[in-house]
């Protein structure tokens, strides 16, 4: 308990460097098997990307039977994520996957779902959903030939469609949904963007919320303070280290930027484990019309410049084939150098990347952009930084202001409909609304 302050799940490893070992606590349960006396071991834990786990395993003496699962015991994160991925070859079928047990797993071309909560959490690959599906529906057809053979013949003939999706002969699409964020699909080209790979990060609605266990707070207009006061207070409230779980409160303070706009930051300190994070929301509203920045980084003096990236920015390096995706690293206020950096850490701590997932290819790939982005740092390397925001909430500084800089290109450009829907305006209309209103209550 007090290796780690207090926190009941140690990281893996740790029992080299402690004296005191990390021993899975072993409890004496029914085998559903042969109903006698087995023995569960269960392993508080921490890995890479599931964080907090729990990873349990039973053992049958009598009969031999034996089972194993994973289930994440880390904090829910703020929005659901959703991976769209196009399988157009073999090798796709090798993409690991986490998948939590709340994910939804569908392939649309088959009509075929994984429901939530049907399935225990596993670390597994594309293929292996697959076999597990195929197993699953497999497991009774002996029955159901003999009880409804109709049914059994059409289950035979999905059975069929399913196996031929591991040939790969033609290109489907496999969609991983997690309302709990903490759900991943492998990026095998990272740090480079993946053509066919799609991440998208959403609000979870009432039901995704309820169906979590987790309760939206609602906003009480009443105890709303004027915008004047929260401007000379910081607002504190508590919460979760996002790290060890435990409890640790978040300071909150609205900012005004110069020739910018007010944003609130949010800061969170664990006494427990020392561990620090920021975060920046953006106090405006959505901008008519969306923001590219693109600056041309020529030297050491460029990584002082301060820089607000919103929740919905996308960053880009061209030069070194790089995108960082809306939602990634969530909203900074930080200078270009801390989000190097944080890019830099974000990549190196990718757990695919690494130990024995980690490919020697793909190993040396990360290994040349690890020294492009060290070059960058240290003002060796010049190349184009662009930040990307459809919500016109980022910005970047403009150390010559109120003149223009010559290396800072700022352009403003209509949102497409996609882009639109990204940020929930589609389906937002304001204009005669109360028209149409006393229209339909007539």
């Amino acid at each position: 308990m007090s290796a780690l302050g207090g926190s009941l799940f140690r990281p893996l490893g740790a029992a080299e460097e402690e004296e005191e070992q990390q021993l899975p606590a072993e409890i004496e349960s029914l085998c559903m098997a042969c109903l006698r006396r087995g023995v569960t071991r269960l392993l508080l834990t921490r890995v890479p990307f599931f964080k907090e786990v729990v990873v349990s395993s039973f053992a049958c003496h009598t009969c031999g039977w034996a089972n194993a699962e994973i289930q994440s015991a880390g904090r829910i994160q703020e929005r659901g994520v959703r991976y769209t991925l196009a399988v157009r070859a073999r090798q796709d079928l090798n993409r690991e996957v986490v998948k939590t047990d709340c994910a939804t797993a569908r392939i649309p071309e088959l009509e075929f779902e994984i429901p939530a909560f049907s399935q225990k959490g596993a670390l597994t690959t594309i293929e292996g959903i697959i076999d597990r599906a195929i197993a699953g529906l497999e497991q009774d057809q002996p029955v159901r030939k003999d009880v409804d053979p109709g049914v059994a013949g059409k289950i035979d003939e999905f059975l069929s469609r399913l196996k031929h999706l591991k040939e790969v002969e033609e290109a489907f699409t496999f969609v991983l949904d997690d309302p709990s964020g903490n759900s991943f699909v492998e990026n095998p080209h990272a740090p480079r963007r993946d053509e066919g790979l799609e991440v998208a990060y959403y609000k979870r609605s009432a039901q995704q919320s309820a169906m979590l266990g987790i309760q939206e707070e609602e906003s009480d207009e009443k105890s709303v303070e004027p915008a004047d006061d929260l401007r000379n207070e910081v607002l504190q409230f508590n919460t979760n280290c996002p790290e060890c779980n435990a409890p640790a409160k978040t300071n909150m303070k609205l900012v005004q930027i110069p020739h910018f706009k007010e944003v609130i930051i949010m800061a969170t300190n664990c006494e427990a484990c020392g561990h620090r994070t920021n975060e920046v929301k953006s106090g405006a509203a959505i901008e008519p019309l969306g923001t590219k920045i693109t600056l041309h980084v020529t030297g050491l003096s460029d990584m002082t410049r301060d820089l607000l990236k919103s929740e919905t920015c996308r960053v880009e390096i061209p030069a070194l084939e790089f995108e960082l995706g809306m939602g990634a690293l969530g909203g900074k206020f930080t200078t270009l150098e801390g989000l190097l950096k944080d890019i830099q850490a974000l990549v190196e701590k990718n757990p695919f990347t690494l130990g024995d997932s980690c490919t020697p290819g793909r190993a040396e790939k990360l290994g040349v952009f690890s020294r492009k982005l060290q070059q960058i740092l240290d003002g060796q390397l010049q190349v184009h930084f662009v930040m990307d925001d459809p919500a016109g909430n980022s910005y970047l500084q403009n150390i010559y202001a109120p003149e223009e800089d010559p290396e800072l290109r700022v352009e403003h450009y209509e949102r497409s409909f996609e882009q639109n829907e990204e940020l929930g305006l589609n389906d937002m209309k304001t204009e005669d609304y109360e028209t149409e209103k006393i229209s339909s209550e007539s």
